[in-house]
């Protein structure tokens, strides 16, 4: 990731179609070119109304990120934004025919892919002046009990994020990465969502994840995984870093630091988002 700011598209419209995670609905969702930031739109309601990527509208974070306007609300928009911020892409329109994106295979992946097969161009003109990308001068921190989130000054950009469940497959695990060592196509887009068996049927009868499946989402019971192989022998951290990076990617701009995160949250992600962007 360039310590400039460089603004970049998709190089030609693509097609992406699957079921939402709590909603159960298949959507389909259009990436296009654009010159006017991350922006989603709504084809399926009267006057297609707009939904912009940023963190002032995110009002519901239950297993998810949900953004709101007055005329439209579009859900579960994480996996999409970090694919997004992961390869680079700055302005892009997002069409959509329903309330929630897809899930695809639970990860980034399949995100990063259509970005790659649509294409990039950059936005920035030659005779355009390159600008700094910010850098965070004083440490955030955001704890709730055990849990916590923060951004660090830091030189280089990085991202860090720890978990610990009772399940034994899951354990404590810990994943630290650094966008300029390894690209996020390989080593956090793959990693699929995750879930855990005791909780399903508590989840469905709250009317969430009524989409998922084990072909979209890693289940782990007290004797293990459910439905292995793994991608990573650490795959549910991984996936909980996708997650932090698509969450903060609403900031916009968003500024060099260490970002670090234990047991956090959707919620506490987007905490931490809003502060950056204040």
């Amino acid at each position: 990731m360039s310590k400039l700011i460089q603004r970049a598209t998709l190089g030609q419209a693509i097609t992406c179609q699957g079921v939402g995670l709590h909603s159960g609905d298949v959507t389909t969702v259009k990436l296009l070119p654009s010159q006017s930031g991350i922006v989603f739109v709504r084809v399926d309601l009267p006057e297609s109304p707009e939904v912009p990527a940023d963190i002032a509208i995110v009002q519901q974070t239950m297993l998810s990120t949900e953004l709101v306007t007055d005329r439209a609300k579009v859900r579960t928009v994480e996996h999409l934004l970090a694919a997004l911020w992961g390869q680079g892409i700055t302005d892009a329109r997002i069409e959509i025919d329903g309330g929630e994106l897809p899930l695809l295979d639970g990860s980034a992946l399949e995100w990063v892919k259509a970005i790659e097969r649509a294409g990039i161009q950059s936005l920035d003109e030659p005779q355009d002046e390159p600008k700094d990308r910010p850098v965070l001068s004083e440490p955030i921190w955001i704890r709730e009990a055990d849990m916590f989130v923060a951004a660090l000054p830091s030189p280089d950009l990085r991202f860090s994020y720890g978990i610990d469940f009772d399940l034994p497959a899951i354990g404590n695990q810990w994943h630290s990465w650094s966008p300029e060592v390894e690209p996020f196509a390989q080593a956090i887009a793959p990693a699929r969502t995750f879930g855990l068996e005791h909780q399903i049927a508590q989840l469905r009868a709250a009317g969430l994840i009524k989409g998922g499946s084990l072909d979209n989402a890693l289940v782990c019971g007290a004797d293990g995984w459910i439905n292995p192989p793994l991608r990573f022998p650490n795959e549910p951290v991984r996936h909980k870093l996708l997650d932090l990076i698509g969450d903060l990617s609403l900031v916009g701009e968003l500024p060099i630091a260490h970002y670090l995160a234990y047991k956090a949250s959707h919620r506490l992600h987007t905490q931490l988002a809003t502060q950056l962007a204040t």
